[in-house]
């Protein structure tokens, strides 16, 4: 499209157009922090979209979830996902977002006087990587997901096995 080098070559989000283009054969396997907060938001979205509704079965609602992103503008440039896909990582993103809302609000409850939200964060982090062994690395969803009600009630339920069930732990 570009000439490699020219003055017209455009960058997005820190990556030439080359750089997001999956090479031909090869499926696109990264994720960007982009599609990943246009898949929270469609989360967001339909689950609390009243005539969708969440009491829906879970492929019909991750995939109206995965029609979203597909439809996103914010994402014209990259190759479109995959219903499975999305559904994989809607999978990560939820299993990664409730074990740190839980390391983070361990880390909140151990917080004494003087102590910055920075350093709530890297106690957080800290607890999360010694659980896991591995680095928390989707504080951008995390921050769009804090406050729904899912990761509020996970935060406060930790550990109920009785608890309702999520879609995605059956795959």
């Amino acid at each position: 499209m570009f000439e490699e080098g020219s003055e017209d070559e455009v960058t997005l989000m820190g990556c030439t157009q080359d750089e997001v283009k999956p090479k031909v054969g090869l499926s696109q396997k990264k994720w960007f922090p982009k599609e990943d907060i246009v898949l929270v938001r469609a989360w967001l979205n339909t689950n609390k979209d009243h005539v969708i509704g969440n009491d829906q079965q879970c492929q019909s609602f991750l995939k109206q979830i995965a029609s979203y992103v597909a439809i996103s503008p914010q994402l014209d440039y990259l190759p479109k996902r995959e219903h499975a896909k999305c559904k994989q990582r809607w999978s990560k993103v939820n299993k990664s977002v409730t074990k740190f809302v839980g390391c983070y609000k361990t880390a909140t409850t151990h917080k004494t006087s003087g102590q910055s939200e920075d350093d709530v964060m890297k106690l957080a982090y800290e607890i999360y990587y010694n659980d896991t062994k591995k680095k928390f690395n989707l504080e951008h969803t995390w921050r769009k997901l804090r406050y729904d009600q899912k990761w509020c009630e996970a935060a406060t339920i930790k550990g109920n096995k009785n608890a309702k069930r999520k879609c995605v732990d059956g795959y």
